[in-house]
């Protein structure tokens, strides 16, 4: 709730800004879209004083702009409604401080499950597993046991769906900090440099001695990995691992 206060505050204040300035300067400060765009800026800008995650910043900028747009455009308002239930489906937890849906490619997936079988691990957890894009080819692959870990609906429900043959995969609807590390080989996560400190508690305190944490390009402040992995993939990715 605290990160959607900010979200609100942040919004607030921004449009506190732009009304002040239309204020002060009419002449210059005028027209729907010019508004829109400082209002955009301003609650931006103030996001960041308020240290909102970066993805906040996007958001904000394109609020107001997108719903003066919608407005012109006259869209009938079954269609503001699905927008805003397939938003909210996608990044259920992104209001409560989670982060959002992050994609890994399918290099990525194949580098994983080399991994996997050179730790010759029996179990596996995905964090934040998205729309399974590593767990369901790691377990069309190998048989070993999978957990993928998704709260929000959408892609839990995709994730769910292509693994409903897969007797090897379990998709869990829950947040990854719900999570048991205890009881696993290996485990891999693709979230945000925000949570990095958190998960590196997280994993230090429940993995066991000798198991392998993988990090997709985002690395643990303060642990240096066992290897990093250069995946030829369009956003270079670097998997960060590291020796528990």
């Amino acid at each position: 709730m605290a990160t959607l206060l900010k979200a609100l505050a942040a919004q607030a204040m921004g449009l506190t800004v732009t009304i002040t300035l239309a204020w002060m300067s009419p002449a210059l400060f005028h027209g729907s879209w010019r508004l829109a765009l400082i209002q955009g800026a301003a609650a931006a800008l103030w996001s960041t004083v308020l240290r909102q995650r970066y993805w906040w910043i996007l958001i904000h900028l394109l609020f107001l702009p997108m719903a003066i747009a919608m407005l012109t455009l006259q869209l009938s308002s079954w269609l503001y409604l699905s927008i805003v239930l397939l938003l909210a489906l996608v990044f259920w937890g992104t209001v409560k401080g989670d982060v959002p849906l992050f994609l890994s490619s399918s290099a990525v997936a194949d580098a994983v499950a080399t991994m996997v079988e050179q730790e010759n691990a029996s179990v596996f957890a995905d964090l934040g597993a998205g729309v399974g894009s590593v767990a369901v080819p790691l377990a069309q692959r190998r048989a070993i046991t999978i957990h993928a870990w998704e709260r929000a609906p959408l892609p839990w429900l995709i994730t769910a769906s292509r693994c409903r043959k897969l007797p090897n995969a379990c998709v869990k609807r829950a947040s990854l900090w719900e999570c048991n590390l205890a009881g696993y080989d290996v485990v891999f996560a693709f979230l945000s440099p925000a949570v990095m400190v958190k998960l590196g508690e997280k994993v230090g305190s429940e993995m066991r001695t000798g198991r392998l944490f993988i990090s997709s390009s985002f690395p643990i402040p303060g642990w240096n990995p066992e290897s990093i992995v250069q995946i030829d993939d369009r956003r270079r990715t670097k998997l960060f691992c590291y020796r528990i």
